[in-house]
């Protein structure tokens, strides 16, 4: 099989694995978390989403998180070399990302979203999809000439947790079109575990044959239904190079239940179970990598330490199957080498 033979990895915990928590996170914790990754090799973390907090109070931090992060002396001098990412869907998260970073302390990139499916599209941003390619093509310029660089997210790539099957083919147009106006790269995203391995090697292949540039494609699977990895496989094998991902597999739809008060987030869930939601572990992704002789730049005991950390932070056992092996971990290129972590 022919795999690449690096890859960059990007935890995305801070944002996405905590935006799924019904109770508040605090930011110390936020802030640890941000320098352990840091040390731990990550230079492409997202840590907050600047939209109004009162649907989603998980981020209503937002601002102390970033401060606190940019004063931070346990990662200072990592931090020049460190791409510090918040989500942005709409035009005042923009305009407040834009003077963040003229103040100094906001983030290096934002993040805007479309679906390829319209209704899932409308609830997470609230507008038609020619409404938000209006916004998008105002605000990207608005936003570089500040220093920002932008990422353009495509989701629903392989199905719609309220329309069902999507076509593939939409997203390649939707990739180009991010790139056309200006992004800087753009992401490829599973938000409801819709995708086969089949399908995800049909898709990068495709989406590969129309644009290439790998390094400025970012691979995100969710693993609802337990095939992120098996979906990790089939993106390497079409040549995929860059992934996000989360500690322990946390994350998915904004909560919309926090400490005990009922909040709006993005509406009602979509699965009765909300607990079934998540992203690929950061854990499991870095050890498979690391087994497979991928080089990831990541030190991969310090992730398997920060892992087991993450379960005490939100209070439960999460999904890494190497966390829960205790932290016995063979390295293949240390051939028979065990490390015993905890």
């Amino acid at each position: 099989m022919n795999y690449p033979k690096k890859v960059t990895i990007g935890d995305i915990t801070v944002r996405d694995g905590f935006q799924h928590e019904e109770k508040f996170i605090p930011t110390p914790a936020k802030l640890w978390l941000s320098e352990q990754l840091i040390l731990a090799g990550f230079r492409h973390i997202e840590v907050t989403n600047l939209g109004n907090p009162s649907g989603m109070p998980q981020f209503k931090d937002a601002d102390e998180i970033l401060k606190k992060l940019r004063a931070s002396k346990t990662v200072a001098h990592l931090l020049p070399q460190v791409s510090i990412t918040a989500v942005t869907i709409r035009e005042k998260a923009i305009e407040r990302a834009i003077q963040a970073r003229q103040e100094g302390w906001g983030p290096d990139r934002i993040l805007l979203m479309v679906s390829t499916s319209e209704s899932h599209h409308r609830k997470n941003s609230g507008l038609s999809l020619d409404e938000y390619w209006k916004m998008a093509e105002k605000y990207i310029p608005m936003a570089k000439d500040a220093g920002l660089k932008v990422n353009g997210t495509v989701s629903t790539i392989w199905g719609c947790p309220i329309e069902g099957p999507t076509k593939m083919e939409k997203a390649v147009d939707f990739a180009k079109r991010w790139f056309d106006i200006g992004a800087s790269d753009v992401e490829h995203a599973d938000h409801d575990g819709s995708a086969s391995p089949d399908r995800v090697y049909r898709y990068y292949s495709m989406l590969m044959d129309a644009i290439g540039r790998p390094e400025k494609q970012i691979v995100h699977f969710h693993t609802t239904r337990g095939w992120g990895l098996a979906n990790v496989l089939a993106a390497l094998q079409a040549g995929m190079t860059n992934y996000e991902s989360t500690m322990g597999g946390i994350g998915g739809q904004p909560a919309n239940f926090v400490d005990g008060v009922p909040v709006a987030g993005t509406g009602a869930y979509y699965y009765a179970d909300p607990s079934i939601t998540g992203l690929v572990q950061t854990e499991d992704l870095v050890v498979m990598l690391d087994e497979m002789g991928i080089e990831t730049g990541l030190d991969v005991d310090k992730v398997l330490e920060i892992g087991a950390m993450v379960e005490r932070i939100v209070g439960r056992k999460l999904r890494s199957e190497t966390v829960k092996q205790a932290g016995f971990q063979s390295h293949l290129q240390a051939g028979s080498r065990l490390s015993v972590l905890f």
